[in-house]
């Protein structure tokens, strides 16, 4: 079995001791790092699946090192923080973090999270598919054209917008649902299944991230619009149609 690396970032021995142990009991691999340098030299040579981050580090920011690590990969993290200042929380998710955990904290709570996280991002490969042409549902949206299962996306130039996975399925999620409003566990069950925890807030993380490919203005959305104490609104008509593609 390939191991699962995970990346513990925290300038506390004994908090670094405590995730350690924990993790490694559930079969991960675990490294260390108190500051931004030794976050980077591990990143540079292990296959890290999953970094958890303390905020406040001793001569550092943890909110700085989740922005330079975000700007170069897609690798998850989970926020371990005393910080409890919803501000932190906030900017945090928005920089890029997965999720978010308060100290102190419960093992089988950090657990839990961590699994939960990296079941996220995992992209779980389809059967093997025949070289001939098949038969594809293509939306199109807002001057968008999407095909879901071939993870393709163009705008109304026709350049592609790089999206993950991730960001296809909440993109699918609501392209299949326009024009209706969906709480956040709505689009959470629809993600996850039933299994989600009720404290996971990071679909507004995952929403922002969306923005930031398909909105022109992020910051004052168009396409998918927040509706102020339910949760999300795709806005436009999508027209869904067959499409003969070829999976060679």
């Amino acid at each position: 079995m390939t191991e699962t690396n995970i990346l513990v970032v925290d300038d506390d021995e004994g908090v670094r001791k405590v995730l350690r142990r924990c993790l490694e009991s559930d079969g991960f691999q675990v490294h260390e790092a108190a500051r931004a340098t030794e976050v980077q030299t591990t990143l540079d040579r292990v296959p890290v699946s999953l970094i958890t981050l303390d905020l406040n580090l001793e001569d550092e920011n943890g909110l700085d090192i989740a922005h330079q690590i975000r700007k170069a990969s897609d690798v998850p993290i989970i926020m371990i923080t005393a910080k409890g200042d919803l501000i932190d929380r906030v900017v945090g998710l928005e920089i890029g973090a997965d999720d978010y955990i308060a100290k102190p904290f419960h093992i089988r709570e950090v657990l839990a999270r961590v699994r939960s996280v990296l079941r996220r991002s995992k992209e779980t490969p389809g059967p093997a598919k025949p070289a001939a042409p098949m038969a594809v549902r293509e939306f199109s949206f807002a001057g968008f054209r999407a095909i879901p299962d071939k993870l393709e996306l163009e705008n109304r130039e026709g350049n592609t917008i790089e999206l993950t996975s991730g960001d296809f399925k909440l993109l699918k999620v609501f392209m299949e649902h326009p024009r209706r409003v969906l709480s956040r566990e709505q689009i959470m069950d629809i993600l996850n299944g039933p299994g989600w925890s009720p404290l996971d807030r990071t679909i507004d993380n995952q929403v922002a991230r969306l923005r930031k490919k398909i909105e022109s203005e992020p910051g004052d959305p168009k396409i998918i619009k927040t509706v102020r104490g339910v949760g999300y609104i795709f806005t436009p008509d999508v027209t869904v149609s067959p499409r003969q593609v070829s999976t060679a």
